[in-house]
């Protein structure tokens, strides 16, 4: 059975994108073990509000690894200590007796802060829009059996397909890099015969919008990788790298 814990949570503020921010701490007091993260800050949030104080903004939706809205940045790891999970799916049982837990927002020009810990990732949905999209024929569907596609293309690009889009990869860079995110889009596509009608446009469309939005350079530290909730490899980078040059030379 899960122990209680006393902890301190050392939690940005901030009211919005222009103005100042701070750290502001707060004790809690027997919080159980098997308590998710996000339920700890909405006990929290209770206390606050009991106290007529200000709540702490944080996005999230599902809380169960799917949606990537939990985007929190917690003792210096993307979603926290755990690997291979999203910040609703870690648990008070992972820190330890008066840890003091720093809680911060992603920390990229490209995600503007919007309150506290939420941030603005429309930049990621810029770039999807940018060239995320196949072209289908809308007469007779066939057969999916009929279309013949090595397996392990299809493992691949189901690998890449997983990409929840929560920026976490963005967030570990040191220089803020979306590549991650972009080659996984890319990749899922690009694998794929539905995918290689717009394949020379979308790549190309993809990076310049990346590049506009602010993102920084891919200098193959591995961070993403290493921080990613759902593993996505770096090798879908090469690919991407791979795919734009392609486009160049057929231009």
């Amino acid at each position: 059975m899960d122990k209680d814990i006393n902890i301190n949570l050392k939690v940005w503020r901030q009211k919005g994108p222009k103005a100042s921010g701070f750290f502001e701490t707060y004790r809690l007091n027997d919080i159980s073990g098997s308590t998710s993260f996000l339920e700890m800050l909405d006990i929290l949030n209770e206390q606050l509000l009991k106290d007529g104080k200000e709540p702490i903004a944080f996005d999230n939706d599902c809380r169960e690894g799917i949606c990537g809205m939990c985007s929190l940045y917690i003792n210096g790891h993307p979603h926290g200590p755990d690997s291979l999970i999203t910040t609703c799916q870690l648990h008070m049982r992972h820190f330890k007796e008066n840890e003091t837990i720093t809680v911060e927002p992603w920390r990229s020009s490209a995600f503007p802060v919007i309150r506290d810990l939420m941030v603005d990732r429309y930049a990621f949905d810029k770039i999807i829009q940018a060239g995320g999209y196949i072209s289908v024929n809308t007469g007779g569907v066939p057969d999916a059996n009929a279309i013949l596609i090595p397996k392990a293309d299809v493992d691949e690009a189901i690998d890449a397909a997983s990409c929840i889009g929560c920026g976490a990869c963005v967030a570990a860079c040191k220089n803020g890099s979306a590549m991650l995110f972009v080659s996984a889009k890319v990749s899922q596509l690009s694998l794929l015969p539905q995918g290689k009608v717009e394949a020379k446009e979308r790549v190309k469309a993809m990076i310049a919008k990346m590049d506009e939005l602010g993102f920084g350079n891919c200098t193959n530290t591995r961070a993403c990788e290493l921080e990613c909730p759902k593993g996505i490899s770096i090798s879908h980078i090469a690919r991407l790298n791979r795919e734009f040059l392609k486009s160049k030379f057929n231009d």
